[in-house]
């Protein structure tokens, strides 16, 4: 396997993987009495929240409800399909070397 093979690969696990946490993360929103300090939320929180806080200080809740997570699944899917997807730019990289 070569070097860009595996790079396209840990980057599609690792988009994957924070598609998933940022959702977790809109999910655990619609239960506010949950203790996000607490484990297995704590988890969550720390892997999603230094991308939150800084777009929360630019995007305020609206109307008392966070859209930041909701946000940022859009922007790691914007940038998973436009690496790893059927025309991405790593995907035709690697199309081309073979």
């Amino acid at each position: 396997m070569s070097p860009l093979n595996l790079t396209a690969l840990a980057l599609g696990l690792f988009l994957a993987l924070m598609t998933l946490l940022f959702i977790l993360r809109i999910v655990l929103t619609w239960y506010p009495q949950v203790e996000l300090k607490r484990f297995p939320f704590s988890l969550i929180f720390l892997l999603t929240e230094p991308c939150l806080a800084p777009t929360r200080r630019l995007i305020q809740p609206l109307g008392g409800v966070d859209i930041t997570p909701i946000i940022w699944v859009g922007l790691v899917s914007l940038v998973r399909e436009f690496l790893l997807g059927q025309q991405g730019l790593l995907t035709l990289t690697l199309r081309h070397m073979v």
